[in-house]
């Protein structure tokens, strides 16, 4: 039995678990989440067997599950260019973990890595071969998410699977047999939908009319997209989804239409790249909670016919602690 500490660090929040692993089973003792600031008070005095983080991205080169040593953390340094929302957080939140528990082997568990095999006409972006051969190429998100919903499924997977991660990031992405064959999100988790600060997909023109017009330099570009737009720049208000249903304001009340729209656009197009689907799953905060939202999403849906529904929990931790004690034990 390996005892995991779990350390999932979102764009809203960090989660963390203690979980028990064996050969086959994963248990959790104990499950919170907080800010990164009082992370390891909250924590308390849990002895860990080893530490496994959720990477969002780990550049061009780093999908498969790894221990963390000075050579990952220098290519995590370089990666943290395709995420910047995520990859410096995650690069505190390990040096934190080290002195906290030093000694300790860390494990980098990737969301990219689920979706390393897409094939060629989803994964390469429509632009000239120099900038592909330098790694700009469609990467995906959420890939733990959804791993963890293919493991609940177990032998009863479907054959063609949506699975709709909507939270603070949001993500849908078309599984076939179990494998990643298209994702909504790009380059970074900054593309495809609308999400609580993000763009989501946008029209490239905008950002060159801004650094022409407006003279915006990346940094500012990176703010906008990243932090101020999504349902916060919609609303003016919130980039909560449950505090925008309770302002009932106009604004409110069209960013939510807005974000819903566009999870549902994503999936129809997920539709056109498996001919159809026999399952669409919902999970992630809004896609486990909010039923009004998934009610949009499937009256929207409604021309492609009866597609069965469900709501699942992503099981995150659980999909970490099980690569943790995969690498660890070797």
């Amino acid at each position: 039995m390996t005892r995991v500490l779990t350390i999932n660090g979102g764009s809203s929040s960090v989660k963390f678990g203690i979980h028990d692993v064996a050969d086959e089973v994963v248990e959790v003792s104990v499950g919170q989440s907080g800010s990164d600031e009082d992370l390891f008070t909250r924590i308390g005095d849990v002895q860990p067997d080893a530490i496994g983080h959720r990477i969002v991205h780990g550049g061009a080169d780093l999908f498969t599950p790894v221990l963390i040593d000075a050579s990952v953390l220098a290519r995590l340094q370089r990666a943290t260019a395709f995420a910047p929302l995520h990859g410096p957080a995650s690069l505190a939140l390990i040096a934190q973990a080290e002195a906290r528990f030093p000694g300790v082997p860390q494990v980098a568990c990737f969301d990219t890595g689920f979706h390393a095999d897409l094939p060629e006409i989803a994964a390469t972006l429509p632009l000239p071969k120099p900038l592909r051969d330098q790694g700009v190429r469609r990467y995906g998100f959420h890939g733990l998410s959804c791993e963890s919903i293919i493991a609940q499924f177990g032998a009863c997977l479907p054959e063609r699977l949506i699975i709709a991660h909507l939270g603070s990031g949001a993500s849908v992405t078309a599984v076939r047999s179990g494998r990643s064959v298209d994702t909504s999100m790009g380059m970074t988790p900054a593309g495809g939908v609308t999400m609580a600060t993000r763009t989501g997909d946008i029209d490239p023109g905008v950002l060159l009319y801004l650094m022409r017009e407006h003279g915006m330099d990346a940094n500012a570009l990176e703010d906008l997209i990243d932090r101020r737009s999504g349902l916060l720049g919609l609303s003016g208000v919130s980039s909560d989804l449950r505090m925008l249903r309770a302002t009932e304001s106009p604004a409110a009340t069209l960013a939510i239409a807005i974000f819903c729209r566009s999870v549902a656009k994503q999936i129809a197009g997920m539709l056109a790249v498996l001919g159809g689907a026999d399952l669409i799953v919902f999970t992630g905060g809004i896609g486990e909670h909010d039923e009004a939202a998934r009610a949009f999403i499937c009256a929207d849906l409604a021309f492609a016919g009866s597609v069965p529904t469900a709501v699942m929990p992503s099981q995150e931790g659980a999909r970490i602690a099980r690569h943790v004690h995969e690498v660890t034990v070797r």
